[in-house]
């Protein structure tokens, strides 16, 4: 920005002689800004439409700032890009047009080419720093991974946290390192070929350290009420400044942080019933106004299998390229798992229900939700196979568990490859989280590092959450369940990357490695992914076929969730056995694969891979 330009920047902006501060505090009658060394108060001037502003020559990057609004304060400012002490403490003024990038000449992968995962900054490594997770992207570009998903990292309280009670929208938490060390992160995802996907939460405030209320009372609105509370305002009076806010700091995380696209946390609670939706608006601000060359990846977190989020704006959509599609773990792991209490008794466990999911991208497709007691979702046929991100695990699946067990402690290691050789396989895109392709042992469990009395409320919160699953019952039991305000509880959290040098570690990652290169390289696969092919499933006793048939040729991916079996093959019984999920090299039984007069004799438990060139 030059001088000559109008200010419209929220927060601080350093210029060539000093930094311009601006806010929307349309609730106050004055309000002044606070510069703490050297000290001194400055009256900002107002605007119109409630902003005020103020240009402070001499003032720079590294200066800590704050404001007194009527007389009370200091508070900090909702658009800081940084809170090196906490929330509640002052902002500072950050330039990073310094910053030394070496990605000019970088291009992300298209949607469809995609393989997320997804990690936590604090657990990911020991030390739980952006500086430390970047020393570890070279064993993620070596896996196979083209996109990193890193959940929430808007500052939020405390010493550590899963991220998604974050308030300050536009500063990174400061207990994994500065924003220089993010930009340098970066920087080095794209030297290695990754793309950087960053997890953002649109539908409430944190409970703790959201001084918005202080400026206005238009951030909320009493229209729509969420699990959090008052809905955040995108329909009421003062909504257009509410989103503006919102445009501002997307737009911050792609050109300052050269982040390639965002996951949106529970687009179901974002509530906007104006003619265009906040999402909406957001896709097409992303896309328009972000890195020019760019398009950012957009993904929504939701339950309701609607298509209208990866559905054209123009087609009254939102523009989003993929949602979380649920429906597929929820098959998965009640195939391989007993498990049917909560919203996994909508899901009967059937291999043709695993089958008919992975056919239509969605299980629910308007039929009845016996868990919710009401129909959910609606067909999805036309969409590209990249609408639908599979996982088998994610931060929700395995932390909000009671013991944060991931699934290679709760089912066999043959059934674990055999159900990940479909997850990476099938077209839709694939989702990895954070030590499953070395089968960390170590939990994800829930943490928190919330002040009293909000710790307590959590805690107690947390035990009746449980109190509704049989199990939990017992108090006995009960009384095991980790406190997430323990400090021991964010510790056990964190990866232990020996288990991913040797023994059934390092086998597992030689097996997600060879998965993804079979994926990268394989024409029918390749093939799969550029259009909406069809995908047919067939059972045969307790032996699902999933078969991907294009002009680059045939796979059918057969997975035995029984004992040894002779399956008649059909139409696939001139192909080449290409992998097998229980070859030694991947520390599987050994046994071999035989195809002879159309049968496949299979050994039990376990994922074949079958191709047959076009």
């Amino acid at each position: 920005m030059t001088e000559e330009q109008p200010n419209t920047r929220l927060g601080a902006t350093v210029r060539a002689t000093g930094t311009a501060f601006r806010i929307w505090a349309p609730k106050v009658t004055t309000l002044e800004l606070v510069i703490r060394d050297p000290a001194a108060r400055i009256p900002m001037t107002p605007e119109g439409d409630g902003y005020w502003s103020a240009v402070v020559e001499g003032c720079g990057a590294g200066t800590r700032y704050a404001y007194l609004a009527d007389g009370q304060g200091p508070f900090p400012d909702p658009a800081s890009r940084s809170q090196p002490e906490g929330v509640h403490d002052f902002s500072e003024v950050v330039d990073l047009t310094w910053f030394a990038w070496t990605d000019s000449d970088w291009l992300p992968l298209p949607p469809r080419e995609a393989v997320i995962y997804e990690m936590h900054i604090g657990t990911f490594t020991v030390q739980g720093t952006f500086a430390s997770a970047r020393e570890r992207l070279p064993f993620l570009a070596d896996l196979g991974v083209t996109t990193i998903e890193i959940m929430p990292l808007a500052a939020f309280p405390g010493r550590w946290g899963w991220g998604y009670d974050g308030v300050s929208q536009f500063a990174p938490f400061p207990g994994y390192g500065t924003p220089e060390d993010l930009c340098r992160l970066v920087d080095r995802a794209h030297a290695l070929g990754l793309a950087v996907l960053l997890d953002v939460v649109v539908n409430h405030f944190g409970p703790d350290g959201d001084y918005t209320g202080v400026y206005s009372d238009g951030y909320r609105t009493s229209l729509h009420t969420t699990p959090w509370g008052d809905a955040i305002n995108f329909d009421d009076e003062q909504s257009s400044e509410v989103r503006a806010f919102y445009h501002q700091a997307i737009l911050m995380w792609l050109h300052e942080y050269h982040i390639d696209g965002f996951r949106f946390d529970a687009t179901h609670e974002i509530r906007d019933e104006s003619r265009r939706h906040i999402l909406s608006e957001l896709a097409e601000i992303a896309r328009n106004e972000g890195r020019p060359g760019i398009i950012p990846m957009l993904i929504a977190e939701t339950h309701e299998n609607d298509a209208r989020y990866v559905r054209p704006v123009a087609g009254g959509g939102f523009g989003f390229d993929s949602t979380w599609a649920d429906d597929f773990h929820h098959c998965a792991r009640t195939a391989i798992v007993d498990e049917h209490e909560g919203y996994f008794k909508s899901y009967d466990g059937s291999l043709e229900t695993l089958g008919r999911c992975i056919e239509q991208g969605f299980w629910f497709e308007g039929q009845l939700d016996s868990f919710l007691g009401t129909p959910r979702g609606a067909p999805a046929r036309d969409v590209p196979w990249s609408s639908f991100v599979y996982c088998l695990q994610n931060h929700d699946q395995v932390g909000n568990r009671a013991f944060g067990v991931r699934l290679s402690t709760m089912a066999s290691h043959p059934d674990v490859r055999a159900m990940t050789t479909l997850l990476l396989l099938v077209p839709q895109v694939p989702m990895l989280f954070q030590g499953q392709e070395f089968f960390a042992s170590n939990p994800f469990l829930y943490f928190t590092d919330h002040s009293e009395p909000l710790g307590s409320l959590v805690v107690a919160g947390r035990l009746r959450e449980f109190g509704a699953f049989e199990l939990f019952r017992d108090e006995h039991i009960r009384e095991l369940i980790p406190s997430p305000q323990d400090p021991r509880t964010f510790e056990r959290c964190k990866l232990n990357w020996d288990e991913a040098e040797i023994g059934a570690g390092a086998l597992s990652y030689r097996f997600h490695r060879e998965l993804l290169r079979l994926r990268r390289n394989l024409p029918v696969l390749i093939r799969s992914r550029e259009s909406r092919g069809l995908i047919e499933s067939d059972v045969r006793g307790e032996v699902l076929f999933v078969t991907i048939a294009n002009d680059a040729g045939r796979a059918t991916i057969v997975f035995n969730h029984g004992g040894p079996t002779d399956v008649s093959l059909g139409l696939a019984g001139n192909s080449e056995v290409v992998m097998h999920s229980e070859e030694a090299r991947f520390g599987g039984s050994g046994r071999k694969v035989v195809i002879e007069d159309g049968l496949l004799s299979v050994t039990g438990h376990c994922a074949v891979l079958l191709v047959q060139p076009a």
